[in-house]
């Protein structure tokens, strides 16, 4: 009964779980063909905890050697809209200096909590660092972060599923949907 609950929450579907998988699978081979030929393979890092299933879903659609790691930032809280002050939560728990870096993000929105995450990690000197984004939202006030890979374009409204949350729930639904706007505070 709770699980129709969460569905009903939804204004519309966005992202199917099918399109999910499918662009997720293609993300997977183009990063296979950019570091193919790299040493040592590549460090996986996920932006917890909205990334973590993207992460995860990612990690298995590339065949290379790779190392996955976390870093835990806040710049939400329970809030709607990032306040842009990014707390720094959980570290990293390997050095990367060296290493190609991608760093897995859920999305893309206003920019200034992946771009603090860019910051900390090249001042750890690694020997590059790329974002896989599964969303980027269209906003005019976007920071200025470039993306190497990019699942899908998005409108500028509030998502969740797949990851996504809005008050640390509907992060379990297997798509990626648009929540009514009566639910958001």
């Amino acid at each position: 009964m709770r699980e129709m609950q969460l569905h009903n929450d939804i204004a519309r579907v966005l992202f199917s779980e099918e399109q999910l998988a499918r662009r997720v699978a293609e993300m997977g081979k183009d990063i296979m063909r950019d570091y193919a030929h790299v040493e040592g393979g590549i460090v996986l890092l996920s932006v917890l905890r909205g990334a973590a299933l993207f992460m995860a879903d990612l990690a298995r659609a590339i065949d290379l050697p790779l190392e996955m790691d976390y870093l835990a930032v806040s710049s939400y809280g329970n809030a709607a809209k990032s306040s842009g002050d990014v707390h720094l939560q959980k570290d990293v728990s390997s050095p990367i200096a060296g290493k190609h870096v991608i760093v897995a993000e859920d999305i893309l929105d206003s920019g200034l909590t992946l771009s603090r995450v860019i910051d900390l990690l090249r001042e750890r000197k690694p020997a590059s660092v790329e974002v896989a984004t599964l969303l980027r939202k269209q906003r005019p006030d976007q920071a200025d972060v470039a993306c190497k890979y990019v699942g899908f374009e998005c409108p500028d409204e509030f998502i969740v599923g797949y990851g996504l949350d809005y008050a640390q729930r509907y992060r379990n639904l297997p798509y990626i949907g648009v929540l009514k706007p009566e639910l958001i505070s």
